[in-house]
């Protein structure tokens, strides 16, 4: 902890409004937060907001400070459990961002990186980020603050007004704030540690009476009761390094890459994140939970439960339980939260179980990186005996799951399979059996039916494969999708299952076609329950979870296009595998004699692409139906997920040859089937007639020696025929990017599907 203050701080009287409340010129961050529950027209409402200014440099010429600022404001409907989460930066955002990214300060992995250049270059943030309306204003003699649209200021008696807008989503808040109790000290007697380990004055005000109106989806409402809590924090860190970037530009590569890695390491070496709880009980007391970590070294930074009796005297605990009781997963960030607690301060005699009102009140936002959950909670529990209940605000931020788009996968996997085993349940009951073999309108197909064995011949064959893992992303293909053309995703994520249940049953029966023996790292479906069944079963989860794709939110016209889309992909599917099965033998003779590979090229091409390209793009135009996406919008993305699909195969052509990550495969498993891939088309198409037959010679032979299949490896890298399917695949992607991207507006989602088609070019799997 700092063992000095700034002159500016507040000394160790009482904290005084009309001046604490005020900018802080000695501070390199600050912000002035709310939070509050009102009810209004019988509906119980919570927000929060949190204006924030953080020095982003000095002027050249006066070492004046200049001023980075940002808004994050949320308007949670408790009754409905919907969010309404609004993220705000200022114009210097595109700038400054670009400005850490180049200095080693971005996200550690280089596509993501690279995506969110590609944005900022054009001046924009990534939705749900934006830029303010208007201009920023922050008065330095009182406390007035107007950041485009938004303000939070202190009228003259005293009282605090909050305005909050965003015509975007139809909601905001016209609020007053009137102090009930004094505000109190956080932390060590009013110093925490702020998110880049800044030493924070923290004070608060633990219970404010709320009146005003809240407006949600364009519709006013008058406050009839409401109860408010307001902090402010300030402080001083060491800052950011002074960077000349010129000076770094003209710096060689290697040099540049280490004073970034320097910079990284320093910087994560100090990140902080937090849990906090705030809850107003009804005894008139309040607590606030502040639990403060170090997680990439790990160490604690600060641990602190302060307490506010209904007379207002603060006390300081630190012996405090803040345990998780219970998880949800996000199915737009994929990042898992914790959404209820056990939190007890046994020497103020406190046991309170913590629930979240709703689960989904994740705040998404490259401000935090690229999301923290804040929302209200309901406790209940006791203080000192006497049974007590209450309402509340947690916040959870600074923590990363996941690292780069291998952990990001990784996570969406984990989704998958979640959301298969809650559709295909291994054991299920009576209820869920009727529904996957007819439906609730024709119990009689259930007569004599022993669920048991239902599920052991049915249903454990495919769940013998879901569960052994894989990436889900032709399910995340559907879901950006949605999120890409501005439509809520959240509000279709029974979908998730039915991609992977798609291609999981295509791999069952692929497995029996091609007498495969191994499937994700174990036996395959049919060496377990034998080739009847798995067919059986392999077959039926093309369509059993078809009831997944039936929503209310989709109008009738719409639903029927996506299950004509979804048909669409399966008919393509087994069209690319009847030719795949058949093989391209007939053709070979003529080839190697001509030399001309052309119509060959477009025959394996066409197998690459009906049995995947063509599903990801029937998945991808049916997310963005889903979310209310134009024509253009639906087939741009349609069309650059074929793209990617068709590069995805190209890739895993020259995988097979070059060696998978892990030896996930064996290293040219194609060549010892004699397979006929890209590479091997190519290297027809630019070889002398005697190496070609040659090749043709060695590879219909299925070779199963190591020495002649490194040769044969050889010989395709010789000619240059690997290097150019992975050419010919970047081809595909960018130029399909190109056409995409003015169709859809900058945002998380596109930013990540942007990453992710370098993804696909730049995997080891």
């Amino acid at each position: 902890m700092v063992t000095s203050a700034p002159s500016d701080w507040p000394g160790d009287g009482p904290i005084d409004l009309q001046t604490h409340d005020l900018p802080h010129a000695s501070s390199t961050t600050e912000w002035w937060y709310q939070n509050g529950h009102v009810v209004a027209d019988g509906r119980r409402f919570s927000f929060f907001a949190a204006f924030f200014r953080q020095v982003k440099g000095y002027d050249p010429e006066t070492r004046d400070p200049l001023y980075a600022h940002s808004l994050t404001w949320a308007l949670m409907d408790a009754d409905s459990g919907t969010n309404y989460f609004v993220p705000r930066v200022d114009e210097t955002a595109p700038q400054e961002g670009l400005k850490r990214i180049r200095r080693g300060l971005g996200g550690k992995d280089h596509k993501l990186n690279r995506a969110l250049c590609e944005i900022l270059e054009r001046g924009n943030v990534p939705y749900p980020d934006r830029l303010f309306e208007g201009r920023v204003f922050v008065h330095q003699r009182k406390l007035d603050l107007q950041y485009g649209p938004d303000r939070f200021r202190k009228l003259e008696d005293g009282r605090y007004l909050l305005q909050l807008q965003d015509r975007r989503q139809g909601v905001g808040l016209e609020l007053t704030f009137e102090l009930l109790k004094k505000p109190v000290r956080h932390g060590d007697d009013g110093v925490v540690r702020g998110s880049d380990d800044e030493a924070m004055f923290y004070y608060f005000v633990p219970r404010c009476r709320l009146e005003g109106s809240v407006t949600v989806r364009g519709v006013t409402h008058a406050i009839s009761e409401g109860q408010g809590w307001y902090d402010h924090e300030f402080g001083r860190g060491e800052g950011e390094e002074e960077v000349d970037d010129a000076a770094e530009a003209a710096l060689d590569e290697a040099t540049r890459k280490s004073r970034q890695a320097e910079r990284r390491a320093k910087h994560e070496k100090r990140q902080v994140a937090w849990d906090w709880l705030s809850v107003q009980l009804d005894d008139g007391s309040e607590l606030c939970v502040y639990d403060e970590l170090y997680p990439n070294v790990p160490a604690v930074a600060g641990r602190w439960a302060i307490v506010i009796a209904p007379d207002g005297e603060r006390r300081v605990f630190k012996d405090i339980r803040f345990e998780v009781r219970r998880m949800w997963r996000s199915t737009q960030t994929f990042f898992e939260y914790p959404v209820g607690w056990s939190v007890a301060v046994p020497e103020a005699g406190i046991e309170l179980q913590v629930e979240a009102a709703f689960d989904d009140q994740e705040f998404i936002t490259l401000i935090s990186k690229p999301s923290f959950w804040e929302g209200r909670i309901e406790a209940q529990g006791s203080v000192g005996g006497r049974a007590v209940t209450g309402v509340g605000i947690v916040e959870r931020s600074g923590y990363a799951p996941y690292e780069d788009l291998e952990g990001f996968f990784e996570e969406v996997g984990k989704v998958v399979r979640e959301s298969v085993e809650r559709v295909l349940p291994m054991k299920p009951d009576y209820a869920q059996a009727q529904l996957l073999i007819a439906s609730r309108e024709r119990e009689q197909y259930m007569r004599g039916v022993d669920v048991d064995q239902y599920a052991r011949t049915h249903l454990h064959p495919i769940r013998e494969i879901v569960d052994r893992g894989g990436k889900g992303w032709r399910s995340y293909a559907a879901i950006t999708c949605c999120d890409i053309v501005g439509g809520n995703s959240r509000q279709f994520v029974r979908w998730i299952a039915l991609p992977e249940l798609m291609h999981v049953g295509s791999l069952i029966v692929d497995d029996v076609q091609d007498k495969s023996v191994t499937r994700r790292g174990g036996k395959t479906a049919h060496l377990i329950y034998g080739e009847p069944q798995a067919i059986n079963s392999g077959t039926a989860a093309y369509f059993i979870g078809i009831h997944l794709l039936n929503s209310e939110l989709v109008s009738d016209a719409d639903q029927i296009r996506i299950y004509e889309l979804y048909f669409e992909a399966l008919r393509a599917g087994h069209a690319g595998q009847a030719i795949d099965i058949d093989g391209f033998e007939y053709m070979m003779d003529e080839v190697v004699e001509s030399g001309d590979a052309s119509t060959l090229e477009d025959r394996v091409l066409a197998v690459h692409r009906l049995k995947t390209a063509a599903p990801a793009g029937c998945l991808a135009r049916m997310g963005a139906i889903a979310g209310g996406g134009n024509e253009a919008q639906i087939e741009g993305l349609g069309q650059f997920f074929e793209d990617l699909g068709l590069a995805f195969q190209i890739i895993d052509d020259v995988l097979n040859l070059r060696g998978f990550k892990g030896d996930l495969k064996a290293k040219a498993e194609d060549v010892m089937q004699g397979k006929v891939t890209l590479p091997v088309v190519k290297a027809l198409g630019t070889l002398p007639k005697d190496d070609r037959a040659w090749l043709w010679k060695t590879l219909s032979s299925k070779p199963q020696d190591p020495a002649v299949v490194a040769q044969v490896v050889d010989k395709l890298e010789s000619c240059n025929s690997i290097e150019a399917c992975a050419q010919q695949a970047r081809g595909l992607v960018e130029e399909g990017w190109g056409k995409l991207e003015p169709l859809v507006e900058d945002s998380l989602a596109k930013m990540l599907l942007r990453a992710f088609g370098w993804y696909v070019l730049e995997r080891h799997y």
